[in-house]
C-alpha cells in the first residue's frame, strides 16, 4: 500500500524523467520500435502521488535532451489541467477546508531539457523538435508552473523509465510511497 502523510506546504510537484532509445538493443537494431524512449512522471500533491505514467514515446528522439523535452511536454498535459482543478475546488471549499497552497513546481533532470523550456531562442541543434511540444512555455513564462532542477538520484520518476540497482530502487519507493 501507499503511506500517505500530506504535507499542504508542498502543493503540486511533478517529477518527469525518459530514457532515451531505452529498448534498443544490437541484436535487434534494425527493429524502429526499439529505440523509442521511454517517459515516466508523477504528479504528487501535498506531498501524496496522484497520478504516475510509465509509456513508449510515440516518435525517435534524436538526443536525450529531445527525449527529456517531450517528456516534459507529456507531462504538462496532464499537470495543467490538474493544476486548474485543484484551484477550482480550492475556491469552492475555502470555507469547509484550509485552502491549500496551489503552486506548481516541476522537476527535470536534464538540464539541456531545462534550458529549452525556459528560454525561448533558437538553437540549431533544437531546431527539429516540434512547436506541439513547446505548447507549455507559456506557462513557465507566466509563473504558472516552475521548472526546477533535481539531482539524478533524487529523481522520483527513474523508478518508470528503467530498471534500478536494489538500493535506488528501494530509495526512490520510499519517497514516493512511504515503504
Amino acid at each position: 500500500g501507499i503511506i500517505l502523510k500530506p504535507d499542504s506546504a508542498r502543493g503540486i510537484e511533478c517529477y518527469v524523467d525518459a530514457s532515451f532509445a531505452s529498448e534498443w538493443a544490437k541484436t535487434r537494431s534494425d527493429d524502429p520500435s526499439t529505440v523509442l524512449s521511454r517517459t515516466g512522471y508523477v504528479i504528487m500533491y501535498q506531498g501524496c502521488p496522484v497520478l504516475f505514467v510509465s509509456k513508449m514515446q510515440t516518435e525517435i528522439a534524436l538526443s536525450t535532451t529531445e527525449a527529456e523535452y517531450i517528456a516534459l511536454s507529456q507531462a504538462m498535459r496532464d499537470l495543467i489541467p490538474f493544476t486548474d482543478m485543484a484551484k477550482e475546488v480550492s475556491a469552492h471549499y475555502h470555507e469547509l477546508l484550509d485552502s491549500p497552497k496551489i503552486l506548481c513546481r516541476l522537476f527535470e533532470d536534464n538540464n539541456g531539457a531545462l534550458i529549452l523550456a525556459k528560454e525561448h531562442k533558437y538553437r540549431p541543434r533544437t531546431k527539429h523538435i516540434s512547436l506541439k511540444y513547446h505548447h507549455f512555455r507559456s506557462f513557465v513564462k507566466e509563473g504558472k508552473v516552475e521548472i526546477l532542477p533535481i539531482d539524478t538520484n533524487e529523481q522520483i520518476a527513474d523508478q518508470f523509465t528503467k530498471s534500478l540497482d536494489l538500493q535506488t530502487f528501494k530509495y526512490l519507493r520510499y519517497k514516493l510511497m512511504g515503504w
